[in-house]
């Protein structure tokens, strides 16, 4: 019997998973008196595991380490770091009243990935594994982007005194962030394009009558 093995690149996706109820902790119980702290270190838990995502695809294609399992599980930790990320972020009061925005576009990530992750279980049992694609890989990028943006823009305003809070509060206060704005509508359309495209490309393996 065989020994179940795993490489480097498949430890990076492995430690991305790990690194998930971190980034959700640290987020949920940093109090709000310690805010910049809490969306500094936040953020840096994200560049990490956004660091490993890239270098874990690059190791495999360099040193032909590219299995079935790391096609599988890089995508899904993706997944699991970005929707977390913007759950917590959702749930900070800095960008209150844009809360009805975030929340449509996190809907639609929902969806998309639900949905995306269902064609690859049903693909698969055709023996067939649907690795990232480069609309997919660019979503992703501009997903991170969004949340990377959206915990360090109130920082980057405070420290040059233009963020409009006021004492004791930590209420981003009628402000629309454009950076954030920016991201997060790249982010939506490109989650929207790249789920159409996953399914146009395998509208081959789909059939009703199966």
């Amino acid at each position: 019997m065989s020994k179940f093995k795993l490489n480097l690149p498949n430890y990076l996706t492995l430690f991305r998973f790990f690194m998930v109820p971190v980034l959700i902790l640290e987020m949920y119980f940093i109090p709000d008196s310690h805010w910049i702290v809490r969306n500094c270190v936040a953020a840096g838990i994200f560049l990490i595991c956004s660091l490993t995502d890239l270098f874990d695809g690059k190791i495999a294609r360099k040193y032909n380490l590219i299995t079935d399992f790391g096609k599988f599980l890089d995508p899904l930790a993706d997944k699991f770091i970005v929707i977390s990320a913007m759950t917590m972020i959702f749930y900070l009061d800095f960008y209150k009243h844009l809360r009805s925005f975030f929340v449509f576009v996190f809907i639609v990530v929902m969806l998309r990935e639900f949905a995306v992750t269902g064609l690859r279980l049903l693909i698969s049992n055709k023996g067939v594994v649907l690795p990232a694609k480069p609309l997919g890989k660019i979503k992703t990028a501009l997903q991170m982007t969004f949340i990377m943006t959206a915990l360090l823009e109130p920082v980057i305003y405070r420290c040059f005194g233009i963020l409009p809070c006021i004492e004791g509060s930590t209420e981003f206060l009628s402000v629309y962030p454009p950076l954030t704005l920016l991201t997060m509508a790249g982010a939506f359309v490109f989650t929207l394009w790249s789920g159409i495209d996953y399914f146009v490309s395998c509208g081959s393996y789909i059939d009703p009558e199966k």
